[in-house]
């Protein structure tokens, strides 16, 4: 159970501020700032930069909250393996994924999974890379899947593939056989994801290298929207990663192509875990069969991609 100051300390480290610490503990500013000061004097360095419109975390403070995050998280496990022992209850795994994960790949890895393991239940929380990175981090969730282009800070790796761009259309498109590079790509109406994600940044960046600018005909945050929409738009195509629809190519009349262009990085799909985190017997088991899941699939596609294509069955699904 956390101490006064621990919670104070949590919570404004969440809210970013004193005011917003104060609304979620409906507690005081003065006794919340109070306390927050005494932890730091307790500590001997300062916690928090002070701000005009609030508070965050310094390198100390930073440190501090992984460990006591880490520590709560250490003993709701505790807790729930005492009690898992008396009883049969469910147990539930928090998984967090960008947008593009959570289309079709996840939920199959998790169907697949609960029919091995039925006592298993799922928490699956979407959102941005940056929102992925930040539940990591801050261990509100078990397990991770994203894409992802650079390091990052206390998050532990567990698996790193490469994820390169490729470009989803209809099995039967007329840009298969051919070369395409981004010269080529102005012909054809394009589906694009948001331009905060890694793979529309790696499009960007790709197509500029080469002096090209093309417009996307449809840009969109939601994956199943641009797979969609490539279905039924003739000719169109949409930037995509393989392992976003590596199930899908087993029964979609869909194809993948390599766009022929200089990359200014490398991407890479992670499977993701807090920094010195001790997951349950459960979150390993899981961890362990979407690696398996995964380097199946790297090896299919290795060995089904012709010429930097790859072509999913034509029954319509």
């Amino acid at each position: 159970m956390l101490s006064t100051d621990m919670r104070y300390f949590l919570a404004v480290a969440d809210a970013g501020s004193l005011s917003g610490a104060s609304q979620s503990l409906f507690v005081a500013v003065s006794a919340i700032s109070r306390q927050i000061h005494r932890l730091e004097e307790r500590i001997g360095v300062p916690l928090f930069e002070r701000h005009a419109r609030g508070m965050t975390l310094n390198e100390a403070g930073r440190m501090l909250e992984r460990q006591v995050r880490k520590s709560v998280m250490d003993m709701d496990l505790l807790m729930a393996e005492i009690v898992g022992s008396n009883t049969q209850k469910q147990t539930v795994i928090h998984i967090a994924c960008t947008e593009g994960m959570s289309f079709d790949t996840l939920p199959t890895l998790l169907a697949r999974f609960q029919q091995q393991q039925p006592h298993i239940a799922f928490q699956l929380h979407v959102g941005t890379g940056q929102q992925v990175s930040q539940w990591v981090r801050l261990g509100k969730v078990d397990v991770a899947l994203q894409f992802s282009m650079a390091p990052e800070a206390g998050v532990e790796v567990l698996l790193s593939l490469p994820a390169p761009l490729l470009m989803l259309m209809s099995h039967q498109h007329s840009a298969l056989g051919t070369s395409l590079g981004p010269q080529q790509l102005t012909a054809f109406p394009l589906a694009l994801p948001g331009t905060g994600t890694t793979l529309r940044q790696l499009f960007d960046l790709s197509c500029r290298m080469e002096g090209v600018f093309p417009e996307p005909l449809l840009s969109c945050d939601n994956f199943t929207s641009l797979y969609h929409y490539i279905l039924t738009m003739p000719e169109s195509m949409a930037a995509c990663s393989f392992y976003s629809v590596m199930y899908k190519l087993q029964h979609a009349p869909i194809a993948l192509k390599a766009l022929e262009a200089r990359m200014p990085a490398e991407r890479f799909l992670q499977i993701q875990q807090q920094e010195n985190r001790q997951p349950s017997a459960d979150v390993v088991g899981f961890i362990r069969f979407m690696i398996g899941q995964f380097r199946q699939q790297q090896i299919f596609y290795e060995q089904h991609s012709i010429a930097g294509e790859l072509r999913g069955q034509a029954s319509a699904e």
